[in-house]
């Protein structure tokens, strides 16, 4: 990484740090939101005929669904990559995955914007935009997690602000869905806006991540992990060993880092916590929570934003507060017993969703609006909380020389358990 010598006392971040971690975490998760936002304008693409060259009448429509292969080519490439991030990153430097990793979503995204002006048979169409999500997740997972094991380098806090940041890209995906529900823009200009804006921010983001090292007290942190090491060798060992330390070379630095499996037998249960969380939070949503309707059907206005202001927007939202909550309070601790009492207690949302008022269901036990977004309120703000607490929690069972390992696993672990959710959504919504 950047060479320096380590600083007594620490410097001082005076917000700068903590900005540019919040937009990394930000720029991880907003292409992929605008993906789930542009779904209305791909479905309508897709919906166009395949027409032949041969004849002018051989027109066929068939139905591609879109938002099934999405989900399921976002998230396979998301784990497998996220599993393979955790176990190459000591043989790729950082720098470099995350760096190429941001170039290459930009380009697939600048892909993306380009093919709105294109005119293309749907099969092609379907082809290129299933491909380009599969490589935009690929990356996406190698960015996500070098991005983990980097913020596990720095304070609690900033794993924290790093969630937020993720929580705030939601929040922009859900109101530019709202904006384009209430605006009266072809569909087309609005998929260009969508993919443009992705775009400049996954820009920003790889300009924030260059800035970070060149940040006194970002340096700090990121130097003591290689500089502790070193030093504490050189203070404990002979003359003679010194001089073996410096035959050796980075042998014996690489020697020193704990093995993937060592690490995880340390923060095991922060890795089944935050699997569970995210599983449960996939497993309904937003596959049952899309589903619930309004009781006052009779006001167009309304029953044209519910979905989109009580689902998505009050999710985003409160998940958002619930990510920025332990900068304020960190309850129950690391090492409470009622911490992952609390995380499995999430169960409880899922049969209480999947009775709101979903159209032809079986069981209804909260009919009304209020009660779905109080639900719905509560459900969102916990996934928040106990994430970020699971993600903030992990690195300090570990040495700071381990924090990095711990960040990138328990990313495979955050996206182990969306994975899970997705594939058991699946059973969930035949059952209303």
């Amino acid at each position: 990484m950047w060479n320096e010598k380590k600083q007594s006392p620490p410097p001082v971040d005076r917000g700068q740090v903590g900005f540019i971690i919040f937009m990394l975490g930000l720029g991880t998760l907003l292409p992929w939101n605008f993906f789930i936002t542009a779904s209305q304008y791909f479905n309508e693409r897709l919906a166009a005929p395949n027409t032949t060259a041969n004849s002018t009448s051989g027109a066929t429509t068939k139905s591609y669904n879109y938002d099934s292969w999405m989900a399921l080519l976002s998230q396979l490439p998301l784990l497998l990559f996220t599993l393979l991030n955790s176990f190459l990153y000591q043989w790729v430097k950082e720098r470099i995955r995350v760096a190429f990793s941001l170039v290459a979503i930009l380009l697939l995204f600048s892909l993306t914007a380009a093919l709105v002006s294109i005119d293309m048979q749907p099969d092609t169409f379907f082809s290129v935009t299933m491909a380009t999500i599969w490589f935009i997740n690929m990356f996406g997972a190698v960015l996500q997690g070098s991005l983990f094991g980097v913020v596990g380098l720095f304070p609690p806090r900033y794993s924290t602000l790093f969630m937020s940041g993720q929580g705030l890209a939601g929040i922009f995906a859900a109101v530019a869905m709202l904006l384009s529900i209430l605006s009266n823009a072809d569909k087309s200009s609005a998929a260009l806006g969508y993919f443009i804006t992705p775009c400049v921010a996954t820009l920003g983001t790889l300009l924030c991540y260059l800035l970070l090292p060149h940040l006194d007290f970002a340096r700090f942190y990121l130097n003591r992990s290689q500089s502790d090491n070193v030093e504490t060798a050189q203070e404990l060992l002979s003359s003679t060993d010194k001089k073996n330390l410096e035959a050796k070379g980075k042998s014996e630095e690489i020697q020193e880092r704990s093995s993937v499996l060592a690490v995880f037998k340390q923060i095991w249960l922060m890795a089944m916590c935050v699997t569970c969380v995210f599983a449960v939070t996939l497993s309904v949503f937003p596959v049952i929570t899309v589903r619930v309707q309004t009781v006052y059907k009779d006001s167009a206005a309304w029953t044209k934003v519910f979905t989109c202001v009580c689902c998505f927007i009050v999710f985003n939202a409160m998940d958002l507060v619930g990510r920025g909550t332990p900068s304020l309070v960190q309850w129950p601790s690391k090492d409470s017993v009622l911490f992952p009492a609390a995380v499995f207690s999430r169960l409880v949302f899922i049969p209480l969703l999947m009775t709101c008022n979903i159209e032809n269901s079986r069981i209804i036990l909260f009919s009304h609006d209020c009660a779905f977004i109080t639900i719905m309120a509560l459900f969102s703000f916990s996934n928040g909380y106990l994430a970020s607490l699971c993600m903030a929690y992990a690195p300090q069972f570990v040495r700071s020389k381990d924090c990095e390992t711990a960040g990138t696993l328990m990313t495979f672990f955050l996206v182990l358990g969306l994975a899970l959710g997705a594939s058991f959504s699946f059973l969930l919504g035949k059952l209303v």
